[in-house]
């Protein structure tokens, strides 16, 4: 399994950048997505953080990532199980805003040379997609 691990401290108090988590919301800051449909029912604005709650994603694929833990303004995890990966974002107050810290855990779906391939390669891209998406954020956030 592959992890990635990225943090960055956005000028923003925790309750804004927890409304920027919702499935909803990813398109506009997370590196590569190109659209975000609910898969499960929401009714309202809460029901987008609970535990349970799906979406399909598409980015180059598509996934489908539910909501697997959820503490308002503190973390938020999705999982897509299909495609074995789990992303958790874990929200810290700070003096001046809020520190943001990524957990991107993957399995290759390669074979041993893919996954020899993606260590080399689709990390470091992978890698550079979440210190992108995490800038994206803070810009968005910090205007």
């Amino acid at each position: 399994m592959v992890r990635i691990e990225k943090s960055i401290e956005i000028r923003a108090p925790p309750e804004k950048v927890w409304e920027m988590l919702a499935f909803d919301r990813h398109s506009e800051w997370m590196e590569g997505y190109k659209s975000v449909e609910y898969a499960s029912e929401v009714r309202k604005p809460k029901d987008k953080y609970k535990v349970g709650t799906s979406a399909h994603i598409t980015e180059h694929l598509k996934y489908d990532f539910e909501i697997t833990e959820s503490l308002e303004n503190e973390k938020i995890t999705f999982r897509s199980k299909k495609h074995n990966m789990i992303r958790s974002y874990t929200l810290k107050p700070t003096e001046t805003g809020t520190k943001v810290a990524v957990v991107f855990d993957y399995t290759s779906p390669y074979s041993i040379l893919g996954k020899i391939v993606d260590k080399s390669f689709g990390q470091r891209i992978a890698e550079k997609g979440e210190e992108k998406s995490l800038k994206n954020l803070k810009t968005i956030l910090e205007k």
